[in-house]
């Protein structure tokens, strides 16, 4: 099969130019290494060519479903409940469209997973990692905190008397003040740190493959379609184009939780059963998307008070708060966003027992994969969310919200109290934060699908790179973790692990 005219014998191809993979290409061009980024979806350059909604981070309006800039994927979050996943289809992948909140997965997650197999992935060693993805105008002095990374990250100042209400509402209820989410305090209620800087957005396209324009070491391809991984003698090869083959040193998959998982799957890599259902050989039998990880979330609407000003952001503070079993995070929307008429706090359920699953559709394997994420199908869980909406309820009734925020109809309080009521509701109402990982996780057991340094197994020359690996969704939001795992793959590929 002949070369195709993207070219012959990378270094490295990265398939992916979203979170995680515009990080992880940068890197290993910064060091020398000859890397060809493939991305599905455009690229533009300067800051002015990206699309409005991509550059305003008030606007979610790129994750509408059917939006040209998301793949817009179905997904199953309970029985008989379907909703639409929006995954970035545009260079920066879903850092182009998502809230540009930047809140890393904190000590514990990371110690706990180096605890079960990759010490690699402790905090300690990961810490370098975040600090020089960063440059935090707040906190930058900090051993914590880089100041010179490509990402700009800061808190909105006050005083915005929505977002100050639910702060008071929080210290009323007891809650601790969280100086800095990117630190290592526990639970409490603080400033939401943003990727955003001049009124912009700064996806990771915009932070890491901007500044290399030109770089020989980095090419960069847009409307790229990967169907495949090439495999020869037990090795990864390459990769199968709709413009034809492409081959290199090593292929690394960073095309998200989803895309990587995929491309995996039809590529011979993952449950035997299911491939072989699939009419798929099989090179690898691997347990690909058998226990997806991702937060639930249920939304509790509330009515601001006549006058009272909308801020420039939806987005000030966060409340993370323990539950039975884990936490909650409270996630106080202070403007509408969609077609919803009110604005909303979020309740995220954030250590999560119930596992999903992404596998092929038999009938269409190339198409896209069937997701379902079996919320709620775990008692823990239920017990969680249902304290989650009544803290959320009970923030709505304290006295530091009077006169600025009051609930809406949505929960009468017939329903608040009563358990099976309170299931019934929020099961009617369950959708996800579309923080998906653990598609394809790091470890040694037999859950495994790649090493912790993110080789897959029972083949050589390929590494899967984005939230895929990580054996668990984070008890925070996912971006500024995809741009770790980018950093971090670049430098145990430098020391050739």
């Amino acid at each position: 099969m002949a070369i195709s005219a993207l070219g012959a014998g990378w270094d490295v191809v990265v398939v992916g130019a979203g979170t995680a993979g515009c990080a992880l290409a940068a890197r290993l061009a910064d060091g020398g290494r000859r890397v060809l980024l493939l991305e599905a979806g455009p690229v533009p350059l300067a800051v002015p060519d990206w699309p409005a909604e991509v550059r305003d981070p008030a606007s979610l309006a790129a994750t509408a479903p059917g939006h040209p800039l998301n793949w817009d994927l179905a997904a199953e979050v309970a029985p008989g409940r379907a909703v639409r996943v929006p995954r970035g289809r545009i260079a920066g992948g879903s850092s182009a469209l998502n809230a540009a909140v930047w809140i890393r997965a904190p000590r514990a997650d990371l110690d706990g997973w180096a605890a079960a197999g990759n010490p690699l992935w402790a905090h300690d060693a990961v810490l370098p990692a975040f600090r020089r993805s960063e440059s935090d105008a707040d906190f930058g002095t900090s051993p914590l905190h880089g100041t010179d990374g490509p990402v700009p990250v800061r808190r909105l100042p006050g005083p915005t008397p929505l977002a100050d209400a639910f702060a008071a509402a929080s210290a009323e209820l007891g809650f601790a003040v969280v100086e800095d989410e990117n630190g290592d305090a526990g639970p409490g209620h603080g400033r939401i740190p943003f990727n955003v800087d001049g009124g912009v957005r700064i996806n990771t396209a915009m932070a890491y493959l901007a500044p290399r324009r030109g770089l020989p070491a980095l090419t960069v391809r847009s409307g790229v379609v990967v169907r495949r991984v090439l495999v020869e003698g037990g090795r990864a090869v390459g990769v199968l184009t709709d413009d034809g083959p492409v081959s290199a040193g090593e292929v690394v998959l960073s095309a998200g939780a989803v895309g990587s998982a995929h491309l995996l799957l039809v590529s011979g890599l993952g449950p035997a059963a299911d491939l072989a259902a699939a009419g798929i050989d099989v090179v690898a039998d691997l347990p690909v998307g058998a226990a997806s990880s991702d937060h639930p979330i249920v939304y509790l609407p509330y009515r601001p008070a006549p006058g009272v000003p909308v801020p420039a952001l939806p987005l000030h503070g966060v409340l993370h708060a323990p539950v039975s079993g884990g936490e909650v995070e409270l996630l106080p929307w202070l403007r509408p966003f969609g077609v919803d008429p009110e604005p909303m706090i979020g309740i995220g359920l954030q250590h999560p027992v119930a596992r999903g699953r992404l596998t092929l559709d038999p009938r269409d394997p190339a198409g896209p994969p069937r997701l379902a994420y079996r919320y709620l199908a775990e008692a823990a869980d239920r017990r969680g969310l249902r304290e989650g909406v009544r803290l959320a309820a009970s923030l709505l009734r304290t006295a530091a919200v009077a006169g600025t925020v009051g609930p809406s109809d949505a929960l009468p309080d017939a329903i608040r109290d009563d358990d099976a009521a309170l299931d019934a509701w929020i099961t009617a109402r369950v959708g996800t934060a579309v923080h998906l990982s653990a598609t394809a996780p790091m470890g040694s057991g037999e859950g495994a699908v790649v090493d912790q340094h993110l080789r897959v197994l029972g083949l050589t020359g390929l590494r899967v790179v984005d939230t895929s690996v990580l054996p668990a969704v984070p008890s925070r939001g996912t971006a500024a973790t995809a741009v770790m795992i980018g950093e971090r793959a670049a430098e145990l590929m430098a020391s050739a692990g």
